[in-house]
This record gives structure tokens, C-alpha cells and sequence, in this order.
């Protein structure tokens, strides 16, 4: 029973906290960060040859990705962030999983680099004693992940740019396009 437990893969539980930064240095106020989500852009293929229809991804490709920061109150950094242009943000977490053998938890960093443009900016709501709740929503031309120090996932839309652990997707469809 021991020899089992010792190869356990350890069990993820929560994000223990985060911060978010502004161009990796000035850490921005207090938000919840709704993360964007990977969705493929996806054709339907058929014809003869196969039995039925396909909906194909289409490698390397994403729809459109938002990332949204609730924030508690309405700040001077949040409205710098109306600027049209790109703006770079570091979200850094760290991740408490249980380690099944050991019953301890073990910590991993977490790091996510967003660039992008505003979309939306809200003020949120004005209620005595409450939070405001403003919204700041990005359009993501570029995300890159780390978990426990390893780069995961990098997706660089403008640049044909698509690593999936470890793996670029996109290397031959920029090789034949002469990139």
C-alpha cells in the first residue's frame, strides 16, 4: 500500500491567492479575475469519403478571448487601463495541492501574462457600506501560461505564435507561409 501512495500524483485543491500587476512591476487594486477561456475556431466539413459531418478546429486558431477584472472600487489604475492600447498584465497565484502519500500541501506558482485592449470599462454600482463592483474587460492578443515554473501554454495571435506544452503548433503553417 505504501509503494502506491508514494507514486501519487499530488491533488489539486485551491488557488491559495493572487495578485495582478500592471507591466509585470505595480501591482494593481484589488480584483477577481474571470480568465479567459481557449475555443478553437472551428469549420464543418463534409462530403463523400466520410459518414456525416465534422466540426474541425482549426489549429493554432482561437476565437476571440476576453479577460474581465471585477475590482472592489473604482481606482485611478482602473481607469488608466480606458487607455486604447495594448496593456501587459502579470496575474500571479500560487496553487496548494495535497500531496496524497505525505498528507502535506505542496505549493506551485502560477503565472499568467495577458496583453490586450480594453473593451469595456464599468463603473459598477454605488450602495452605502457595499463594494462598486467596476468591471474592466481585455480583449487577449496574447496569454502565456506557467504552472510551477514550466511555460504550458503561449498563444501570440498577431505573431502566428502557438506553443502547447512544449509543442509549436504552428511552426510548419508559419514555415510555409515564409514567416
Amino acid at each position: 500500500m505504501s509503494e502506491y501512495l508514494a507514486a501519487t500524483t499530488p491533488i489539486p485543491t485551491v488557488l491559495t491567492n493572487a495578485r495582478v500587476y500592471l507591466e509585470g512591476a505595480s501591482q494593481l487594486g484589488l480584483a477577481t479575475v474571470e480568465l479567459p477561456s481557449f475555443e478553437y475556431m472551428t469549420e464543418d466539413v463534409s462530403g463523400l469519403g466520410i459518414g456525416g459531418e465534422l466540426s474541425m478546429p482549426v489549429k493554432g486558431h482561437f476565437k476571440s478571448m476576453s479577460l474581465k477584472l471585477t475590482w472592489n472600487t473604482v481606482t485611478t489604475d482602473l481607469l488608466a487601463l480606458m487607455s486604447p492600447e495594448g496593456h501587459h498584465l502579470d496575474i500571479r497565484g500560487s496553487l496548494q495541492d495535497l500531496d496524497a502519500a505525505t498528507h502535506k500541501f505542496v505549493d506551485r506558482a502560477v503565472k499568467i501574462v495577458v496583453r490586450g485592449m480594453p473593451k469595456t470599462i464599468g463603473l459598477g454600482k454605488m450602495e452605502a457600506g457595499k463594494k462598486m463592483e467596476p468591471e474592466t474587460e481585455f480583449e487577449c492578443e496574447y496569454i502565456k501560461v506557467w504552472i510551477g515554473g514550466v511555460e504550458r501554454v503561449e498563444v501570440d495571435k498577431l505573431n502566428m505564435i502557438c506553443f502547447v506544452n512544449g509543442t509549436d503548433v504552428l511552426s510548419s503553417v508559419r514555415n510555409n507561409l515564409g514567416m
